[in-house]
């Protein structure tokens, strides 16, 4: 396949022509929301057992929020595109 691409239009032809893929699900007004409802708290969201995050509430917060569904990788990279780190609370000894 490259070298039909490289006969019809040369060195052009073989240019990389950006990342694969489907881009970006959320947009930047969604991602905003999204990290205000992070900064909320889990219990502001139903949570009530515990105040940590999971990668898993996470996912099923932008499916009720978005209407979009994540994997947890796909999560943690959202995370990271955001500006939050997934980390273990430390507790008090």
């Amino acid at each position: 396949m490259w070298r039909r691409r490289w006969l019809a239009d040369g060195a052009a032809g073989l240019a990389s022509k950006g990342p694969s893929g489907t881009g970006w699900r959320l947009s930047d007004a969604q991602l905003d929301t999204l990290a205000a409802a992070l900064e909320e708290r889990p219990a502001a969201h139903g949570y009530i057992e515990d105040q940590r995050w999971t990668l898993a509430r996470i996912a099923d917060l932008i499916a009720r929020l978005f209407r979009q569904r994540y994997t947890l990788r796909g999560v943690s990279m959202l995370l990271h595109r955001i500006g939050f780190s997934p980390q273990v609370p430390k507790h008090p000894p």
